[in-house]
């Protein structure tokens, strides 16, 4: 990394404030992530999933003491708020909608004041909640290809409630605590990486041109082999199925297209 850092506005996040005495109890049952161990100021990635054990939302979960921040997809926040109020019950806990702007600071080893490292990968740079630090400024598209240069997947390309976190490299990605109690959609989750079957993951793919329409399918010869997701030009993220990909020529629309490992995702 230089250190010249690049910093951008991520309009498409939104905050979440949970308050309550509760507040701690109550997100440690509902999402993959351990929240009776996060300390104060930091930050950690999760999920909330269906009783299924399919993605219905990402987010990253911050201690702010006496109450959590929740950043989501900011088009999500509402059916976020909605779906955690269904699981409520008797629970002191509340959820409104917070104000700050959603900052990713990258391109610099050094966070600034008021910002913590993306707990995916440290690669990725640093988030933070309100605070614009000096710097040169990107934008969402610029952070975009920061993203897909490193081949980490993201909310656009999860879906709702179709894709398991384990195909969407969540818990590659330091999102899912196996070792924490219950949660929602556990089992699943739990049985899919015991038995280390893993079918299909999302890796990165490469390409000439601009980026195939989402949805596109990845073809191994004649063989459905996958599906593109999120992608700008020249690269994308694609669901693919790991025992059709290996060694085969990959095309989608007829366009050759590459598709990498990264070196976070072989640990």
């Amino acid at each position: 990394m230089s250190d010249a850092p690049t910093y951008a506005l991520l309009r498409d996040r939104a905050l979440i404030e949970v308050t309550g005495s509760d507040w701690r109890s109550f997100l440690q049952g509902q999402l993959t992530q351990d929240i009776e161990t996060l300390k104060p100021g930091e930050l950690r990635f999760g999920a909330l999933l269906s009783p299924q054990g399919r993605l219905l939302f990402d987010l990253f979960i911050q201690d702010r003491g006496d109450s959590g921040l929740l950043d989501v997809a900011a088009d999500r926040r509402d059916a976020l708020m909605a779906r955690l109020a269904l699981y409520r019950l008797r629970a002191k806990v509340e959820f409104a909608p917070a104000g700050e702007p959603v900052v990713a600071l990258w391109g610099t080893r050094q966070a600034e004041e008021g910002f913590a490292v993306d707990p995916r990968l440290p690669a990725l740079g640093f988030r933070g909640y309100g605070a614009q630090p000096p710097g040169v400024r990107g934008d969402a598209a610029a952070y975009d290809l920061h993203r897909l240069t490193l081949g980490v997947p993201a909310t656009a390309d999860y879906g709702e409630d179709a894709t398991y976190p384990i195909e969407a490299n969540v818990d590659l990605l330091n999102g899912i605590d196996f070792r924490k109690g219950c949660f929602v959609g556990q089992e699943t989750t739990s049985r899919m990486k015991r038995r280390g079957q893993i079918k299909s993951r999302m890796l990165p793919i490469t390409y000439d041109g601009p980026p195939p329409a989402f949805g596109a399918e990845v073809l191994a010869g004649e063989l459905r082999a996958g599906q593109v997701r999120s992608g700008v030009s020249g690269r994308a993220i694609a669901l693919l199925r790991l025992d059709r990909i290996e060694g085969a020529a990959l095309t989608v629309d007829g366009r050759p297209v590459t598709a990498s490992h990264p070196a976070w995702l072989e640990t």
